[in-house]
């Protein structure tokens, strides 16, 4: 049977030492978040996630989701989970107080949500949805959408959908189909087919807010055409009440590798009344109010499945006996050594340990200055956030994921055989990691937009608030004691800094080389950021080297720095060799 405990210990380090939550309760509308209040809150999280949500994810993925004449059901013990997720307040936290919510920073809900994503990943995507729609309506519904809404999506009691993607597009927006016809009375009626909905249709909630990008019968084509719609699943009376079902209905779930527990619909819109949310005809940049958050989610979807993956894997390898150590029987009075005695199997978990904490040290920088964002009074904190949650957005949304399913795998691979089937439940966090590389954009187009969109924006200033901090960090610490952390650092950093400045040079004259050097970039980016990260924390822990946990941090700092970061080379001289072996290739040579 598989395990699951918190990380609560390096989830307070991040947040207590390495991010210093002192400036984030110095922000407006903080004050009450202590690391005491902080802590409580990661401790009754961690409960709730062990005890509750844990033991449903094995059982929730054998079971699925059962779909009958177009009702969906989750599977059993979803229902209760989530009436007790929603009566312990999980479901406001990061709401607005003039909504019912607790506004609580960012840089705690994000802990939260790893916890939620490493217990059961498959029930998280219900809630967190749900916060990706508050968020979109929060920002570009009117009064009167908010007033209607909000509360009871905050509460949990009403969920929400983001609905995009149609048959024939999906990341190519533009193409979308769905029709929004004036009713005459300040409503549209929506007509058009939509799938991979998440949470579509369910038992959870008496109610599900979708929010649906379509086009009015004036809009220009292309993406510049594309409205925003809040269309509920039951028409709702100015006073909350619910009426009539409105002409939106599930035609299918998906059958799907993982996430077997969540329900990915496909939605038929029949005339189905809605309301413009925002301006007309700016509906995709409403929407990616939404889908912002929701990659940054997806990032530490990947993070909490490693999380979960990697704690298996080291529990096995302290069991499993097989072989004697190579240098030598290190346990005589057992009939054979544990395989965590073995190399290979320590390289795999040190590699796997040295990411996911790496990962969670640089969600918790981007979550600091999402609160920042969201809660400063100083305008040119605000803009410096802006531009650094811009900047990274892409790679905690891809180079998360991607470690995500590599670290599944590995650990899969530390099981051997055992791995492969289902009881130790290995094969599932597998399947569920795969799908994180997918939806909320591609990873590869999350690298187009890294180095399409990212890097030139605004002249190169989003890149600046990147590496000032790297360029100043290594700057004041030249010392002896720095060294093994810093050489390394800085050698990354220049491969980054030349592979930036090929980029931008070679992309300028042939928009190939953008995107032949976009999936190596994002991931050499990654690496420095994570880099970066492993240093500060190796400043951090030098002085308390002699306690368990620091110890630890140093020698999984000194092995990211010496095993895993020179990739950073190799990367560069990926980059380097250009587009054209790529493209040379004839079409139907392939």
């Amino acid at each position: 049977m598989p395990i699951y405990l918190a990380p609560l210990e390096d989830m307070r380090f991040v947040l207590h030492e390495l991010h210093e939550d002192k400036a984030i309760a110095d922000l407006p509308d903080a004050a009450e978040f202590t690391p005491e209040l902080v802590d409580s809150v990661l401790e009754e999280a961690a409960k709730f996630t062990e005890g509750v949500l844990f033991p449903l994810n094995q059982t929730g993925d054998l079971e699925g989701c059962v779909f009958e004449n177009g009702v969906v059901r989750t599977p059993a013990g979803f229902k209760a989970a989530y009436d007790a997720f929603c009566r312990g307040g999980w479901t406001s936290m990061s709401a607005a107080q003039e909504f019912g919510g607790q506004n609580m920073p960012v840089s705690v809900s994000m802990c939260v949500e790893e916890m939620m994503c490493s217990a059961n990943v498959a029930f998280g995507l219900y809630p967190g949805l749900t916060h990706g729609a508050y968020l979109a309506l929060s920002q570009h519904g009117t009064a009167a959408q908010k007033r209607l809404f909000l509360p009871k999506m905050a509460a949990g009691e009403w969920s929400g959908t983001m609905c995009l993607t149609e048959a024939h597009c999906g990341t190519d927006l533009g193409l979308l189909r769905t029709k929004a016809v004036p009713n005459g009375d300040g409503s549209y009626a929506l007509t058009g087919a939509k799938i991979f909905i998440s949470a579509g249709e369910h038992d959870l909630t008496e109610n599900i807010v979708h929010l649906v990008l379509a086009r009015l019968p004036d809009a220009p084509p292309g993406v510049k055409g594309i409205s925003l719609f809040v269309v509920p699943k039951f028409l709702v009376a100015e006073d909350g009440s619910l009426g009539a079902r409105n002409g939106v209905t599930c035609t299918a779930i998906e059958h799907k590798m993982g996430i077997k527990a969540s329900a990915t619909c496909s939605l038929a819109f029949e005339g189905a009344q809605g309301w413009l949310v925002g301006a007309a005809h700016q509906g995709l940049r409403a929407m990616f109010t939404m889908m912002n958050i929701e990659r940054l989610s997806v990032g530490i979807q990947g993070l909490g499945v490693a999380e979960v993956a990697y704690q298996n894997a080291v529990n096995y390898a302290r069991e499993r006996l097989q072989g004697r150590a190579l240098n030598g029987a290190k346990y005589p009075d057992k009939p054979a050594d544990p395989i965590l005695v073995h190399p290979d199997v320590r390289r795999m978990l040190l590699t796997m340990r040295a990411y996911i904490e790496g990962c969670r040290a640089l969600s918790g920088w981007v979550a600091r200055e999402i609160d920042i964002l969201h809660r400063s009074e100083d305008e040119d904190a605000k803009q410096s956030a802006d531009d650094f949650t811009a900047l990274l957005t892409p790679v905690v949304k891809a180079m998360f994921t991607d470690l995500g399913f590599e670290i599944a795998s590995m650990a899969m691979q530390c099981y051997g055989g055992h791995g492969y089937i289902r009881d130790h439940g290995m094969e599932q966090y597998v399947r569920d990691a795969r799908i994180f590389m997918l939806y909320e954009g591609t990873n590869g187009v999350q690298a187009l937009d890294l180095v399409g969109r990212k890097l030139p924006q605004e002249g190169g200033r989003l890149l600046t608030r990147f590496l000032d901090p790297v360029l100043d960090f290594i700057a004041a610490n030249e010392d002896e004691e720095m060294a093994p952390f810093v050489t390394p650092l800085r050698g990354a950093l220049e491969n980054l800094q030349i592979a930036t400045g090929y980029v931008m040079e070679t992309g300028m004259s042939d928009h190939d080389e953008i995107g032949a050097a976009s999936a190596d970039y994002l991931r050499l980016f990654g690496l420095t950021a994570l880099g970066f990260m492993w240093a500060r924390m190796a400043k951090l822990s030098l002085p308390r080297a002699e306690e368990r946990f620091y110890k630890a941090k140093l020698t999984t700092a000194k092995f990211f720095m010496q095993r895993l970061l020179p990739q950073s080379g190799a990367l560069l001289a990926g980059i380097q060799s250009g587009a054209a072996v790529m493209m040379e290739m004839e079409d139907a040579a392939f």
